[in-house]
């Protein structure tokens, strides 16, 4: 199971791919990452999330800052 973080972080990230109008294999790519693994992060059945690293090149993909993905406030 994920944490409320990591699933906050998950839903700011897809909900800014679905803007861009990238697929889950656009986003892949532009990562240097399979898509099956972001597959297995935006899906609530397996654990996998994004980590700082990884938050920081969706940010340069997705045209934004990384505090884009994170809440204002802790959860």
């Amino acid at each position: 199971m994920k944490s409320k973080i990591d699933q906050y972080v998950i839903n700011s990230v897809k909900e800014r791919r679905l803007e861009m109008r990238l697929s889950q294999a656009d986003l892949a790519y532009e990562l240097g990452m399979s898509v099956g693994f972001i597959g297995k992060v935006e899906s609530t059945n397996y654990p996998a999330h994004y980590n700082i690293k990884h938050l920081n090149l969706l940010a340069k993909i997705l045209e934004c800052s990384p505090q884009d993905f994170l809440p204002k406030k802790p959860i």
